[in-house]
């Protein structure tokens, strides 16, 4: 069973930009989301892939993955539930590990987020300096919940976990 394991932080300082080795603009959608299932569509360029995960708002969750034609990609973004996701991805290469930090657009603009996958919940990973505060358990800051409450409606408490 393909699994996802990924925890969230914030970051600290810009420090991270000298370091990406490429970015993306994204944009996703959510077609379905319940409680501890969500699927969605992502669009990044000429690619587009259907992301189904389940076991909620977690580290570790089920995750399926699965390329889609472009033209049905824009199809279903057409028939997704609230605002699109939109964002920047920005890859950085550091001991072994690559983090992804999300730069989001539109109404979640100013909110930029480093992920990093692993092999294991406990698996060691290099901590650069611009890593700030884990937030992997704040729900705010999954994606799916950008949708219903973007950070542009966040309170200053919100903002600084």
């Amino acid at each position: 069973m393909p699994r996802e394991i990924e925890r969230k932080f914030l970051l600290k300082n810009d420090l991270w930009r000298s370091e990406v080795s490429r970015s993306r603009p994204m944009s996703q959608g959510y077609l379905a989301s319940g409680g501890r299932a969500s699927v969605r569509v992502r669009i990044a360029g000429s690619e587009a892939w259907l992301n189904i995960k389940i076991g909620g708002l977690v580290a570790s969750r089920q995750e399926y993955e699965y390329e889609v034609p472009l033209d049905e990609a824009r199809e279903l973004m057409a028939a997704a539930e609230g605002p699109l996701i939109e964002k920047t991805r920005h890859f950085v290469e550091r001991g072994g590990v690559t983090f992804e930090i999300d730069e989001f657009h539109g109404d979640n603009a100013g909110l930029i987020v480093a992920e990093v996958e692993l092999e294991r919940e406990d698996a060691p990973f290099p901590r650069p300096p611009w890593l700030a505060t884990e937030v992997t358990e704040l729900r705010r800051y999954y994606n799916i919940c950008l949708v219903t409450h973007p950070y542009r409606a966040w309170t200053e408490a919100e903002r600084n976990p």
